[in-house]
C-alpha cells in the first residue's frame, strides 16, 4: 500500500511523538495517595477519617476530666508501674502529649525534681487549666503548660529526652503531622512511649477505636525516623511501646 507524500513525511513525526509520550510518562512520578481517608458514615465512636487502615476515634473533651482521675485508674492502669518503665532520671525534660490534668506529669515531675522540666501539652485550653490548678495543689513547679494545636506540639526543636502519650495518640486527628512534629522535639536518641489500651485483647474492656494494636503502632510510628526500642506489658491493660529518634547519619 503507497501513502501519499504528506503521510509518508507525518507517520515518523507520529511515532516520534507517541515515543516521547510514552517516556515522559513514564518519567512522571506516580501522584501520591492521599495520607488520609475520609468515610460519611463513621463509626459511632470514630470520626471517619483513616489512616493506615485504622479509624481515628474522637477526643475526649474537658468535660470528662474527671475520668481521668477516677480513684479505679490507679488498679486498672498501674501508674506506679509505667512511672518504674520509663527509666526517668533527675534533670530530664520530658513532654506529656494529651497532659488532661496531669494524672501521669505530676508523677513524671516528682522524678526529673527540681532540674527537670515536664512539658504538659493539651490542644484544650480548659484541660491546661485544670493541670495549672492541680500542680499547683502539689506544690510542683517544673511542670509548664503548652498550648498545642491538633498539627502541632508546638515543642521547641530537640529539647525533649522522653515523650510520651498514654490513651491519646489514637485520638490525634493529624497523627502523622502530630508524630513528625514530636519527632522534631526529641533530642537525638530521644525517646517517645506509646501507652495505648491493647487492641489485641478481647477482654480489655474499651470501646474498640479506643485500643491499638502493637502492629498498629509501629506501622505508624515507624513512617518517622524512629526505631522500635522495646515493648513492655507489665500494666494489666496496656501496652508500653517505646521508640527512639535514630541517629542522622
Amino acid at each position: 500500500m503507497r501513502f501519499p507524500v504528506c503521510l509518508h513525511r507525518l507517520i515518523p513525526a507520529l511515532c516520534l511523538a507517541l515515543i516521547h509520550s510514552a517516556a515522559f510518562s513514564q518519567s512522571q512520578p506516580a501522584k501520591p495517595e492521599p495520607r488520609y481517608q475520609q468515610l460519611r458514615s463513621p463509626n459511632i465512636d470514630g470520626i471517619g477519617k483513616f489512616y493506615m487502615g485504622r479509624e481515628i476515634s474522637h477526643v475526649m473533651g474537658h468535660q470528662g476530666a474527671d475520668w481521668l482521675e477516677r480513684p479505679e485508674r490507679v488498679k486498672e492502669e498501674r501508674p506506679d508501674l509505667l512511672i518504674t518503665a520509663l527509666k526517668l532520671k533527675p534533670g530530664d525534660t520530658v513532654a506529656d502529649i494529651g497532659v488532661g490534668t496531669g494524672y501521669i506529669a505530676w508523677r513524671m515531675a516528682q522524678i526529673v525534681g527540681e532540674k527537670g522540666t515536664v512539658y504538659g501539652v493539651d490542644i484544650q485550653q480548659e484541660m491546661l487549666d485544670l493541670l495549672v490548678k492541680n500542680m499547683v495543689q502539689r506544690g510542683l513547679r517544673n511542670v509548664k503548660g503548652a498550648l498545642g494545636t491538633i498539627t502541632d506540639p508546638k515543642l521547641p526543636a530537640a529539647s525533649i529526652d522522653l515523650a510520651i502519650m498514654v490513651d491519646v495518640y489514637h485520638e490525634f486527628d493529624h497523627p502523622h503531622e502530630m508524630l513528625a512534629g514530636i519527632s522534631r522535639a526529641l533530642k537525638p536518641g530521644g525517646r517517645v512511649v506509646f501507652v495505648e489500651y491493647r487492641a489485641e485483647d478481647p477482654q480489655v474492656p474499651i470501646k474498640r477505636l479506643h485500643k491499638m494494636s502493637e502492629v498498629q503502632v509501629l506501622r505508624e510510628a515507624t513512617a518517622h525516623p524512629l526505631e522500635w526500642v522495646e515493648t513492655i506489658g507489665t500494666l494489666p491493660r496496656q501496652h508500653i511501646i517505646i521508640l527512639k529518634k535514630k541517629a542522622v547519619n
